[in-house]
């Protein structure tokens, strides 16, 4: 049985610093851009989140790719 998985959905997720709770935690933020074109590689992605971060007032933390697939069974 072979099984492959189709690509159908990316999101891009950008996690910034949100200050800190009354223990001195960092609280975290997270900004979720949906729908992003499942061809786009990681270095523009990565090149979007860095002038988006400069839009902000917080502090980037991390960016996140998340894709979505669907298993099938040929």
């Amino acid at each position: 049985m072979a099984v492959t998985a189709d690509m159908v959905n990316s999101q891009l997720q950008l996690v910034f610093e949100n200050g800190t709770d009354d223990k001195g935690n960092v609280k975290y933020r997270r900004k979720s851009f949906n729908n992003v074109k499942m061809e786009a590689t990681e270095e523009q992605l990565y090149n979007i989140a860095v002038a988006i971060e400069a839009l902000q007032e917080n502090l980037l933390s991390t960016i996140e790719r998340n894709d979505r697939s669907v298993l099938v069974d040929l």
